[in-house]
């Protein structure tokens, strides 16, 4: 063999090494989760049949996942998690410190259909991110242990000393939320002499992919989800017209807040949509002044970019029907 084909046949043997190996550097979804510590995160219908909370559900399925060879050390709600940016990130420092591998989503519809998602930890405070997963459904939670536990059938589990009950540890820093939670129960001063700032978001990305796990929006097909967003675009463009006599500027691209201000956008309307306890609970606001905490309503407030006030209005508005919750949130804010 001469020297410029003993070359090619080094060089190309070489390529075939680093290739393989980077093959082997990508673990699937089952084999990470086989192989690291794993949280779950539960949504569960309160109106399913037989009805069983978040709780329940994951004392229920906890064992299939320790049969299937894996580490689930924690479980939370995911309603919780995705409560705010803040507390996602919260969520997600934790799990850093913990060295959490995987999120492992557990989704109980009303109808009492069950699905299970198992992703690769993001890392950061989007939790997950879109791409390989592992999946499973069924139509009740015997079947859905069942698919659970074959994860693990003939491979091997480097999994030990294996929690054999689930465990629900707080998150540091969360403990006190509702004691601390930043939210002013007031209307910003000056909306008549700045912008306010209306965010039109398009498609789920990467920041907001873990809330469509939530167990009343999940499984929508993605045209139902692009039709509703539009109508929402539209809508809220009627609702400013006929509500807000300030100053509006809709928010169509990513800009810095020093943007924004030297804009003359100094508000921001946000919004936050869950159960309605939870959302009390985040802002400070005393959950006996809720009717039904079980609902899922939409709450806004207003951000002011200057100091990163938060405020929400002197009277709970919440709704579960965005229009109304927004219209009651301009009311009281405006004269």
């Amino acid at each position: 063999m001469d020297l410029t084909l003993f070359i090619k046949y080094i060089s190309l043997t070489g390529l075939i090494c680093f290739f393989s190996l980077a093959g082997f550097a990508q673990p699937t979804p089952v084999g990470q989760f086989l192989d690291g510590k794993s949280v779950i995160l539960v949504s569960a219908a309160t109106s399913a049949t037989p009805p069983v909370n978040w709780q329940g559900l994951a004392e229920e399925i906890h064992p299939a996942f320790v049969a299937a060879g894996g580490d689930p050390v924690a479980y939370y709600e995911l309603e919780e998690v995705i409560l705010s940016d803040a507390i996602k990130n919260a969520y997600a420092n934790h799990f850093i410190t913990r060295q959490i591998k995987n999120i492992v989503l557990l989704i109980r519809k009303e109808d009492g259909r069950m699905f299970c998602h198992i992703f690769p930890f993001s890392g950061n405070g989007n939790i997950i991110a879109p791409g390989n997963n592992w999946s499973a459904n069924a139509n009740n939670k015997d079947q859905l242990k069942e698919q659970i536990q074959a994860i693990g059938a003939n491979k091997r589990s480097e999994n030990f000393l294996v929690i054999n009950v689930p465990e629900y540890p707080a998150i540091p820093g969360l403990e006190s939320n509702s004691n601390n939670s930043g939210y002013i129960q007031a209307a910003p001063l000056n909306l008549d002499v700045f912008k306010l700032g209306i965010l039109l978001t398009g498609a789920a990305g990467n920041e907001s992919y873990l809330n469509t796990f939530r167990q009343d929006i999940y499984g929508k097909e993605e045209n139902q989800v692009l039709a509703e967003q539009k109508a929402q675009r539209e809508g809220l463009e009627q609702v400013f017209k006929a509500e807000y006599p300030f100053q509006t500027e809709f928010l169509t691209t990513a800009k810095s807040n020093q943007q924004l201000i030297s804009e003359k956008v100094q508000f921001i309307l946000m919004k936050q949509e869950g159960r309605e306890a939870d959302l009390m609970r985040s802002m400070g606001v005393p959950l006996e002044a809720s009717q039904n905490p079980e609902r899922i309503v939409v709450k806004y407030y207003i951000r002011f970019l200057v100091r990163n006030e938060l405020y929400i209005g002197e009277k709970w508005d919440a709704s579960p029907d965005w229009r109304q919750a927004l219209k009651s949130f301009l009311n009281q804010i405006t004269p």
